[in-house]
């Protein structure tokens, strides 16, 4: 006979043994988490490696070659600014050290590419460029501010790291016509793409809010065309003077981040047109004074002594030119003299035909200036030379315009609304901020972002560049809302530029996003919690509490 009591015992030995295989796994789990190494984006080959270095001041910075003395002095002044830590810079490494090595570059060798290798008795950072050194820097660093320091000594993990990029392209746009940021936000804005391996920062200064440019030749752009911004049109003039360009470029550089500008045309131009209206090609009732006449010969002078200066002053060789949405604002063309004149010489049989005549004629002008040209997946429809023209794709609702920008062997930018565009809301929480019928952009939707689905065949790969992000300012006024909107997002844009899609886990990359909150909270930046946004609500302005009190009171 079966004692009762003894069938009590059995069962709860088993369940307190399923509790403990249970609190083990929960105890192993979190063991690995804190040993998996925390680097966003995430390295392509990583193997542990037993035990801990420990950095403090009696660590020196060693190189041989001359060459990397910039970066050698920026991880020194890195170390001091985020943990205190004075290290001197060796040429020679005596004790223990972290060794900067450049190598002779093989034929294939990925100018990015970097190995780091991190042991008890010191780390040594190999790459064939100062800018793959650069990138090895990065990762230490990362690792160093996401230690504790005790002591003044940090202890890091040690690691065996090969690395290189998938895309050359990792961009981020900044929209700086519809809201001003000025110089300390950018330079912030270039250090954190620099943390995470960014490096293309495409500035967007002109458009029908304000022009944010200083223009030698033309200085109405900006004491006129600066004034207001989105939110206020009658703003006083906000600008960038010459000297804070090349301050900017210079900061950039520093940092192995390209600057690339963009001047709005032949839409886009109202600002300008404010400055010079004898330039304006007209507009519609809602977009006002939104075009460049394209009918006037001194209207390509004037555009081309724009592009002129702005080409001196950013060394990148790339001027994007806009080419979007010019159909919101070309109605009064259909009326103007001398647009008319224009398709009768031309043979042009309708607007759009107009469109591509001055995007192919000013973007000989860059051309002659030994420029690419860029332009939004509109002017995939113009016939120009693929080999000087980089197409950003951006109408994510448009994969036949993808397709024609492909077929037509243009190399092209991935940067589709859904999930590149960083003014659209993260959950349902936002009241601020854009959908696409019902659709928003969370953390989740930018990571898992696969070229699998837009069926580009092996031929073509090459033609992707690479990813951008873009920080609109419409529904971005202060700087906690721009913050907000870019981190943690900034994380999923490196991984997504950064590593190959087969590489992708998104629970782990979550929890290193985790340890990345910390960060921000050290920085004093106003950032969204993806796992408690309730923690983190959206930061309003005085005129979007107005709003949104009037919303609510609304029955």
């Amino acid at each position: 006979m079966i004692n009762q009591a003894d069938i009590n015992l059995n069962s709860l030995h088993k369940y307190m043994m399923k509790k403990f295989v249970l609190v083990l796994l929960v105890m192993l789990g979190n063991r690995l988490i804190a040993q998996q190494c925390a680097i966003i984006p995430l390295p392509a080959h990583i193997e542990t490696v037993s035990g801990s270095f420990k950095i403090n001041n009696s660590v020196s910075i060693a190189y041989a070659n001359n060459i990397l003395q910039n970066e050698a002095g920026y991880l020194q002044q890195q170390l001091l600014k985020y943990s205190g830590l004075a290290l001197s810079i060796q040429q020679s490494a005596n004790t223990a050290a972290i060794q900067l090595n450049l190598t002779k570059p093989g034929k294939k060798v990925d100018e990015a590419a970097y190995s780091l290798e991190i042991k008890p008795t010191g780390a040594k950072i190999t790459a064939a460029t100062p800018q793959g050194i650069f990138y090895g820097i990065t990762s230490l660093l990362q690792l160093v501010r996401l230690g504790e320091v005790k002591n003044n000594t940090v202890s890091i993990n040690c690691f065996s790291i090969t690395d290189q990029p998938r895309y050359a392209w990792r961009g981020l746009l900044l929209d700086e016509s519809r809201h001003f940021w000025g110089k300390q936000t950018v330079k912030q804005l270039l250090d954190w793409m620099a943390f995470y391996k960014l490096n293309k920062f495409h500035w967007h200064l002109t458009d029908e809010p304000g022009w944010r440019m200083q223009i030698k030749a033309y200085p109405l752009l900006t004491l006129i065309g600066g004034i207001g911004n989105y939110s206020d049109k009658l703003a006083p003039a906000q600008y960038y003077s010459q000297e804070d360009i090349k301050e900017i470029i210079a900061y950039a550089k520093e940092r192995f981040i390209e600057v690339i500008p963009e001047v709005d045309m032949p839409g886009h131009a109202t600002a300008a047109n404010r400055a010079y209206p004898a330039f304006s090609g007209g507009g519609s009732a809602k977009y006002s004074d939104f075009t460049f006449n394209p009918g006037k010969d001194s209207t390509y002078t004037y555009l081309t002594n724009i592009l002129r200066e702005t080409d001196a002053l950013f060394p990148s060789q790339m001027i994007h030119l806009g080419g979007d949405e010019v159909s919101f604002g070309n109605e009064k063309w259909k009326t103007n003299a001398e647009v008319q004149k224009l398709m009768q010489d031309k043979k042009l049989p309708g607007l759009l035909e107009v469109e591509h005549y001055f995007t192919k004629r000013m973007a000989d002008s860059l051309f002659k200036l030994n420029n690419k040209v860029l332009l939004w997946d509109e002017a995939a429809d113009s016939d120009l030379p693929k080999d000087k023209t980089i197409i950003f794709w951006w109408r994510h609702d448009k994969k036949a315009q993808f397709k024609k920008a492909l077929d037509k062997g243009y190399d092209i930018v991935l940067c589709p609304r859904i999930p590149f565009y960083f003014d659209f809301v993260q959950d349902t929480t936002q009241h601020f901020g854009r959908k696409w019928q019902g659709d928003y952009v969370p953390l989740d939707k930018l990571y898992n972002f696969t070229t699998a689905d837009l069926g580009i065949a092996k031929v073509q790969q090459k033609q992707i560049l690479g990813v951008q992000a873009a920080l609109w300012t419409e529904n971005i006024s202060t700087e906690a809302k721009l913050q907000y909107m870019l981190f943690p997002r900034i994380t999923a844009l490196a991984e997504t530029s950064w590593g190959a899609d087969g590489q992708k886990d998104l629970p782990r990359f979550k929890e290193r996003v985790k340890l990345q909150l910390k960060l921000y909270q050290q920085d004093g930046l106003y950032f969204y919690d993806p796992f408690h946004p309730n923690q983190t609500p959206e930061p309003l302005s005085a005129k979007e509490l107005g709003l949104l009190k009037d919303q609510m009171q609304k029955p």
